[in-house]
């Protein structure tokens, strides 16, 4: 059950926005109402909590235009969203066989989203965000291969430091955040927002669908799918591979943070050890 005061406030802004609630649905960070406004379907999300999706409806509205969802209206903490139908999430292509047809979607929206030239104040950079390295190394866990997380944490700072062209970027690129609409097709959703290179972006999608680890994780996949991007993109395939691997390792550190246990067989890890072996050996 959501709380008291997150359902108040969500009562709260379908009467002012005047919308026809017809369905309620919980996730770990935000309440979501489906429904309409006049004749209009919309989706009301409101958030639990200050963390990286807050200020989505500001970059909603800075990338409006290039393959992200319409924003109709915002508060601090929620926003109200064109629905879309039937909302087919990408990692359907996938499941289904169609990966390299799902990896081309991918790499043209991050294309379509970096022709935007978007930009927000007060976004955090990939660099703030690899601060996690520092802090597990710290800590008494025991979960993750300390060798992992540092050669990790040595990989991620040396790409952080050596960017180029850092714009805004969605954050979390995957599967799960691409839907199909009828009239718009595919269509980007939930954004974090962040400052960093476009190889940065691609990061996430080698680790989805998380459906299907045993699939993402092989060295197959991931070759497949570097050569689709670097076909598609802008980009120099070394750095779309690195990050690929210290996001994955960095991915691992989070779940951690968030008080969810990681096997050491976890498909993060998995994932992280597979591109680890097709990096060039370090200094």
């Amino acid at each position: 059950m959501p709380s008291p005061i997150l359902a108040d406030r969500a009562e709260g802004l379908a009467r002012e926005w005047s919308l026809n609630v017809t369905r309620v649905e919980e996730t770990p960070t935000s309440l979501l109402a489906f429904g309409n406004r006049g004749e209009v379907p919309v989706v009301l999300k409101v958030f639990r909590e200050s963390g990286d999706e807050w200020n989505s409806s500001a970059v909603l509205r800075a990338f409006r235009g290039h393959e992200m969802v319409e924003v109709l209206d915002y508060r601090d903490g929620a926003i109200l969203l064109e629905r879309l139908s039937p909302g087919t999430a990408l990692a359907e292509l996938t499941v289904a066989g169609r990966d390299a047809d799902a990896t081309e979607i991918l790499a043209e929206t991050v294309l379509q989203l970096s022709e935007a030239n978007a930009t927000v104040d007060g976004i955090p950079t990939v660099k703030d965000w690899g601060q996690g390295f520092a802090a597990y190394l710290r800590s008494t866990d025991s979960q993750l291969d300390r060798g992992l997380v540092e050669r990790g944490q040595i990989c991620y700072e040396k790409l952080a430091a050596s960017q180029q062209a850092a714009r805004l970027l969605h954050g979390d690129l995957q599967h799960h955040n691409i839907l199909h609409d009828s009239r718009r097709g595919w269509i980007v959703i939930d954004p974090k927002g962040v400052l960093g290179e476009i190889e940065y972006e691609l990061g996430a999608g080698f680790r989805n669908p998380q459906e299907s680890p045993d699939y993402y994780t092989s060295r197959e996949v991931v070759e497949q799918r570097l050569r689709i991007y670097t076909s598609r993109l802008d980009v120099v395939p070394e750095r779309v591979l690195a990050w690929g691997y210290a996001q994955a390792v960095l991915s691992a550190v989070w779940l951690v943070e968030d008080g969810i246990p990681v096997a050491p067989d976890a498909p993060q890890i998995r994932l992280a050890r597979t591109i680890e072996s097709m990096l060039p050996p370090g200094p």
